[in-house]
């Protein structure tokens, strides 16, 4: 009996220092780490769906432009770098490849605009949740960070 609680503590313990070390930005990668990501954040998606968004701004302080690749999250089934355009008086949504931030510039994803979109969501969000997500930048670098779930807006 003493094992199986001794190997579940080791578990938690695991998952705990996992849940903190996701909870600070960092790089993969022992190189200077010349991207920051700042004031992330999801709205809450309407009951019974299984998508959301998310947004924040990739800020590059290098002197090298940098190339956002691919964003995941461990509670979604796929993450994928979106675009919103109004063409022809109508809302398009296109899929970006690779998103590029200028050396010394920003990117900020926004709603109606560039944004990450969550699909096949595995549980329901909720306001005060963090989601996980990494992103990863043409350089190798990988970025976690936790965007917390905030109520949406009225109308989006």
């Amino acid at each position: 009996m003493h094992g199986i609680f001794g190997a579940a503590a080791v578990a938690f313990a695991a998952l705990l220092a996992d849940v903190a070390l996701a909870a600070q930005p960092h790089a993969a990668s022992a190189a200077p780490t010349t991207i920051r990501i700042e004031n992330a954040w999801v709205p809450q998606p309407p009951p019974g769906t299984e998508v959301a968004a998310a947004y924040f701004t990739v800020r590059n302080v290098g002197h090298d432009p940098a190339v956002l690749l691919e964003v995941t999250s461990p509670l979604a089934s796929e993450a994928m770098l979106h675009e919103t355009r109004i063409v022809g008086g109508e809302s398009r949504m296109r899929m970006l490849e690779r998103l590029a931030i200028p050396a010394g510039g920003a990117v900020t994803l926004t709603p109606g605009a560039i944004h990450v979109m969550l699909v096949g969501l595995h549980q329901v969000l909720r306001v005060g949740q963090q989601v996980p997500l990494v992103l990863r930048f043409e350089n190798g670098q990988q970025i976690r960070i936790l965007a917390p779930v905030r109520a949406s807006a009225a109308g989006g």
